[in-house]
């Protein structure tokens, strides 16, 4: 998706900008001679920004603005290193609501809806962002955020809400609540709006199948406004992004080269119009490509497919590069096992030592599953894992993100 004229001339507005702040993008601009861009070329010779970057900036160096139009702050839900702390004017406030308003209506979402808003508030970005879309919209906020599911689902079936906004771990935690304590009946949800973690297609039936709704995956991260930078509408072929706001580009991660359309790389989003903390070419590690062609539901904003992982998620056993999704797409070959894995990796007796828990119902052979999970992993990747089936509903589910891999071999 090359960039166009307009595109540019908004880039060249944000390189003044951020050479008159003199932030750390700006006395980067500055040191590499850069006062303008004119032309694709000029723009593929911006430097890159990352999140080590954005960290050294701490705690203000990101702000491009005078203070006194700084309204508000949010960090990165990130729990080790030093924070990233990202500066809102009143403008990225309101532009941020206007595109989570745009999601909303993409998702059929209208001013009668009744919006219960689960994932956290406060310095995440998370919970206020569906907020603010849906006051734009016009709807019926109920603003539980994170936990306590015996309210969750009182509320959710007092209030009649129609809609529930979570990560997809929550989501599944719900959906398997109301089936244990069988109220599905008075619940009254029609659609779901997803985010903030990778989920997998069958993670995805499962919650669709169990509450009975539509599934919109929303896309978004802390640096970038926050969730509400793109969504996936009825026809679910990929998340339709807003090229008013931001320009996307697909880098291969190790040469930092932009790759064509319809290939796999990294998301690297530069901000066109945000005036708190612009971002230049921020690269943020999550893996998908650009969707080539139009989408069948007639819009005109272009696509990027779901998300496969991050370039920062892999890991190294036995000299094997392995990413999570490799095992995800191994598990969701067997119709009997659920959608829930854990994956342990320990160091014992000298070498690297890789267990897969998976949950199955009682129907099956435990052991004789394992045995065809560890030779199906053999097959694809090339090492034997210590398979451990359990029963449904063991592991560990989560209010916020499922932590999936677990590395001991450090601790």
């Amino acid at each position: 998706m090359q960039i166009n004229e307009q595109q540019l001339n908004m880039v060249n507005r944000q390189v003044e900008r951020l050479l008159d702040a003199n932030n750390f993008y700006g006395q980067r601009l500055r040191e590499a001679g850069i006062e303008k861009v004119e032309t694709r070329e000029d723009f593929l010779n911006l430097p890159f920004s990352e999140k080590q970057d954005l960290r050294d900036a701490y705690p203000l160096g990101l702000m491009a603005v005078p203070e006194r139009q700084v309204v508000r702050i949010h960090s990165s839900s990130g729990t080790t290193g030093t924070p990233v702390i990202i500066p809102y004017t009143a403008k990225d406030v309101d532009d941020w609501a206007e595109m989570f308003k745009r999601c909303y209506e993409f998702a059929g979402i209208t001013n009668k809806d009744r919006i219960q808003i689960t994932p956290g508030y406060g310095l995440w970005t998370a919970g206020i962002g569906f907020q603010n879309g849906a006051e734009k919209l016009g709807a019926m906020v109920v603003p539980m955020g994170p936990g306590n599911t015996d309210k969750q689902l009182q509320f959710m079936m007092d209030m009649k809400t129609t809609v529930l906004t979570a990560t997809s771990s929550y989501a599944l935690l719900l959906a398997e609540e109301i089936e244990k304590r069988g109220i599905r009946d008075k619940i009254h949800l029609k659609k779901g709006v997803i985010g903030s973690e990778r989920w997998s297609a069958k993670m995805r039936e499962r919650i669709a199948s169990e509450l009975g709704i539509e599934l919109y995956d929303i896309y978004g991260l802390t640096e970038i406004y926050g969730p509400g930078i793109g969504i996936s509408c009825s026809r679910d072929t990929g998340m339709h992004y807003w090229d008013d706001f931001i320009y996307l580009e697909i880098i291969d991660p190790e040469t930092g080269e932009n790759l064509p359309d319809g290939e796999y790389g990294e998301i690297v989003i530069t901000t066109l119009v945000k005036e708190g903390a612009p971002l230049i070419r921020f690269r943020t590690h999550d893996i998908s490509r650009i969707v080539p062609g139009d989408c069948p539901c007639g819009s005109r904003f272009p696509r990027i497919d779901t998300l496969v992982g991050r370039s920062d998620d892999m890991f190294k056993i036995k000299g094997v590069n392995v990413f999570p999704k490799q095992i995800e797409e191994i598990l969701q070959t067997f119709p009997e096992l659920s959608s829930e894995y854990q994956i342990r990796i320990s160091h014992l007796d000298g070498k690297d030592t890789m267990r897969i828990y998976i949950e199955t119902n009682g129907s099956v052979n435990f052991q004789q599953m394992a045995e065809r999970v560890a030779q199906r992993v053999k097959s694809r990747i090339g090492f034997t894992p210590i398979v451990k089936v359990v029963e449904l509903g063991l592991l560990p589910r989560s209010e916020k993100k499922t932590k999936r891999v677990i590395d001991e071999r450090f601790d």
